[in-house]
């Protein structure tokens, strides 16, 4: 674990981006060794930025909810790991916050996601996290979490749970009847083993 506390620690006193954010830099994210879940999201709101608390808003309601976890669970850095692909709040621009800065991916990502050896199941949230965690040809997100089950069980692409694509959920309704059953089955599952183990 002290390798990954370091690691935390460098990570939260990074100022790479500092020129560029509006607000300045204050990395939000959870990383434990033992954490067997990986939510790869796209980079902090406003409200998360505020709080430094991931997740902290109606997306990280709604992402609990599809994942069928509470709020203690989802919090627990041993259960799971919350690593976004950008770690500061990057502003905001005409269609809502900008893209994650890619010098946080670039500087620390694979450094961080090595400190996860235990991990069974990693979600990407959005298109910054799919074209960073899948292979394959350049493809939307409806396209990437219409074909789930091509990464199945390891890694499952979903939209991002803003309320911004409520409009998305209406029309794709074939992901909350067959894609986060079997998604809250497969966390049940990790959870259920976790507990066996300990």
């Amino acid at each position: 674990m002290s390798g990954c506390t370091e690691l935390l620690a460098e990570v939260r006193d990074c100022r790479l981006c500092e020129a560029t954010l509006p607000l300045g830099p204050r990395p939000v994210l959870q990383v434990h060794p033992e954490a067997r879940i990986l939510i790869a999201g796209q980079a902090p709101g406003r409200k998360v930025h505020d709080t430094g608390i991931p997740f902290n808003d109606p997306s990280g309601t709604r992402l609990r909810q599809w994942l069928g976890i509470d709020h203690d669970t989802f919090y627990d850095p041993r259960t799971v790991a919350l690593v976004p692909m950008g770690f500061c709040y990057p502003g905001t621009g005409k269609h809502g916050d900008l893209p994650p800065r890619p010098e946080c991916a670039t500087t620390w990502r694979r450094p961080l996601l090595e400190q996860l050896p235990r991990m069974e199941l990693t979600l990407v949230l959005g298109q910054y996290a799919q074209a960073w965690h899948l292979d394959g040809p350049r493809a939307g997100v409806t396209a990437r979490v219409r074909a789930w089950r091509a990464h199945w069980p390891n890694i499952v692409p979903l939209p991002h749970p803003s309320p911004r694509n409520n409009r998305w959920l209406s029309q794709n309704p074939w992901f909350e009847t067959e894609l986060l059953p079997a998604l809250q089955a497969r966390v049940a599952s990790i959870l259920r083993g976790s507990e066996q183990r300990e």
